[in-house]
């Protein structure tokens, strides 16, 4: 027996934990196949399995029977139509309606969103549900976001204890903390940041044994002053886990009495920091450093945008009159660590990212590309360069650490890549310890080639996914040994409790790890883990809802397009420019029947030879978007279907017909 946890959005493949498990260690991924035609198992469903071990703890499970249909429990928009009142679940992955079981619901009006409970029966009829509460209405644009929270059971109200706590913590006072108020440390951040937890300098290293390195100071928030172990405000920022940020609002991990007042960097006023120093040389290797307790007084809040301009000669915003002062030492410190940065051959993938812009309706007014100007590589560098201090120093005075840790990629994943790139003539070599510049050869060689998108792709979803762990296995995109997030204690418990650690460590005062019971690290890790994968499922459906509601009025539109997903019900697409993304079912592919080629992340054609692979540019038209549900759905365009052959008629019944020719030829 086993229950699914995660259902991957691309694939449509659940991952899923079996319900007991007696044996050492933690229990075992389970990916779960399901027979041709059957629809996927949603998270939350049980069914009784046979499985096959792949390797290590992961196996895969072929389902035999279902035991129990999830949801119990849906979200839904109430709508009318010629037969009455029905709920349209927000889910993509639930098909149909269902039939309103108490049509008197006090208060509830067509276009309101509802959550509804499911009704057992209905299986020869139109299934039932009745609702439950009311929650909003689609009328207000803020529904997108709404709908992504309620679905993922988003905490978005601080329970009476935890806001009281807030409400009567009083500022920091200076005690014996280092003063760093004279130092011009400027926070960078985008221009729709909603708090600040960084704040930076650089300056010429003044040691005549370090002629070309530079003395750099990153300040963080002291969040742990105010956040204590096992108080309400902790139990509750550790529920949460993270942040949740949508395009129109923050769900924040701790109230707005912290997070945009006293733990925000705000420019001019005095704030309680943990700083650490670090020196490095010309070509960006760290000398040493050191971490301090301090009070700190932001010079100026910049944008990515002003401090870019402003360095490229064209002085904007807050950083005019910055440059030379402030920005210079930064930009050059920033030079030597990205030398530091290529020496150490991180992974270098070529994504495109999209930014949506909304008018003063809520409305999406725009969607423009992401830029990535140099300001933004400044900070990462300074961000990765002091998350690596922590990671250490804690490690050093052999105190459990919450790392951030990326194992290496899959080897069944591997297998797969290199069945594909020996297919396009670039042999990746088997046996060899693979580090992250055998990939960025891969994607230098894939850059000036019309496989370019494909391969980056590929090696993208090669990729293990980043997790937290009190086990240091490394950081193998990053090419780092040990990795500890410790930049943003406003917005990740996880960085809390490693400065919790280094104040303990330290011996800095109160705050740290000693000041209450001793957390356990593993579940924690778990559970931020999980959060951060909710947060990510919910920030990334909100965008689908906000984009099919913006492009509802387009449809018949036509659209250039990549093939981001290959399964075997269809296709998706990503539009370019747009990075919308949508479905192109199988049945409505030209004229032929297709088989889905995992290894090669491609559709054949049985007949026709025509093959839809993972990257290939293809145009589109729109033909339906459903804001509810966030899905659009497309159909291929200039693929003629190819002439209709002769056939000698069949005395067969279309009965036996193979089940996948049926369900495509409808």
């Amino acid at each position: 027996m086993i229950e699914v946890v995660e259902v991957d959005a691309e694939e449509g493949e659940a991952v899923a934990h079996p319900l007991e498990w007696r044996g050492a260690g933690k229990p075992p991924l389970i990916r779960l196949k399901t027979a041709e035609g059957e629809p996927h198992l949603a998270i939350g469903e049980r069914a009784l399995v046979r499985l096959e071990r792949t390797h290590g703890l992961e196996f895969v499970g072929r389902v035999i029977r279902r035991i129990e249909r999830a949801p119990e429990r849906l979200l839904a928009i109430l709508v009318t139509g010629p037969h009455g009142a029905r709920l349209q679940p927000t889910d993509k992955r639930i098909r149909g309606e269902f039939a309103l079981e108490n049509r008197n619901a006090k208060g509830v009006e067509p276009g309101d969103l509802v959550l509804a409970e499911v009704l057992p029966g209905g299986r020869l009829g139109m299934k039932r549900a009745r609702v439950v509460e009311r929650l909003g209405t689609t009328r207000s644009p803020k529904t997108a976001s709404l709908i992504a929270i309620h679905a993922h059971d988003i905490p978005t109200k601080f329970n009476d204890a935890a806001f009281a706590e807030a409400e009567r913590i009083a500022p920091a006072p200076m005690h014996d903390r280092v003063d760093l108020r004279d130092l011009p440390l400027v926070t960078i951040d985008g221009e729709d940041a909603r708090d600040f937890d960084d704040a930076v300098f650089a300056e010429p290293d003044d040691d005549a044994t370090n002629p070309s390195g530079f003395h750099i100071v990153v300040a963080i928030a002291d969040v742990a002053w105010y956040v204590r172990p096992d108080r309400p405000l902790d139990r509750e920022a550790r529920h949460r886990g993270n942040s949740v940020y949508f395009p129109d609002r923050v769900v924040p991990m701790l109230p707005e009495r912290l997070s945009n007042d006293l733990c925000s960097l705000r420019p001019l006023e005095d704030r309680p920091c943990l700083a650490v120093h670090v020196w490095i040389d010309g070509d960006g290797r760290k000398r040493r450093h050191r971490f301090a307790r301090a009070m700190m007084r932001s010079q100026a809040r910049l944008t990515y945008d002003e401090a870019q301009a402003t360095w490229d000669g064209t002085p904007r915003g807050s950083a005019a009159g910055l440059r030379e002062r402030v920005l210079a030492p930064l930009y050059g410190a920033f030079r030597a660590l990205s030398r530091a940065r290529q020496a150490r051959g991180t992974l270098d993938l070529d994504l495109e990212e999209r930014k949506v812009v909304l008018g003063a309706d809520g409305r999406i007014e725009r969607i423009v590309p992401r830029p990535r100007y140099d300001s933004h590589r400044l900070i990462e560098e300074f961000m990765i360069l002091a998350n690596v201090c922590a990671a250490e120093t804690i490690e050093e005075r052999k105190l459990t650490c919450m790392y951030r840790v990326h194992d290496t990629p899959d080897s069944a994943k591997l297998d797969a890549l290199r069945v594909v790139l020996n297919g396009l003539g670039f042999r990746l070599a088997k046996g060899q310890v693979l580090k992250p510049q055998h990939f960025n050869r891969i994607l230098d060689w894939a850059a000036g080639t019309p496989e370019r998108h494909l391969v980056n792709q590929l090696v993208l979803r090669t990729q293990s996914l980043a997790v937290y762990s009190p086990d240091n296995r490394g950081h193998f995109g990053l090419a780092l040994r040990r990795y500890a997030h410790f930049t943003s204690p406003i917005r990740r418990y996880a960085d809390l409790l490693v400065h919790r650690a280094l104040i303990t460590g330290l011996a800095l005062g109160r705050g740290g790890l000693d000041d209450g019971p001793s957390p356990d690290f593993a579940a924690t890790a778990e559970h931020v883990s999980a959060t951060e994968r909710r947060a990510a499922a919910a920030e990334r459906e909100a965008l689908d809802r906000y984009v099919a509601a913006w492009l509802e009025a387009r449809v018949g539109a036509e659209f250039s397009a990549r093939i981001s997903g290959v399964t075997r019900f269809g296709l998706f697409v990503s539009l370019d420019g747009l990075g919308a993304d949508g479905l192109i079912p199988i049945r409505t592919l030209p004229g032929d029947i297709y088989q889905h080629d995992p290894r090669h992340h491609m559709l054949r054609g049985r007949r026709t030879g025509r093959n839809f692979t993972l990257g290939q540019p293809v145009s589109v038209r729109l033909v339906e978007a459903t804001p509810v549900s966030g899905s659009l759905r497309f159909e291929l365009l200039g693929f003629d279907a190819p002439p209709k052959r002769a056939v000698r008629p069949s005395r067969r019944s279309p009965k036996r017909m193979h089940k996948t020719q049926r369900r495509q030829a409808r």
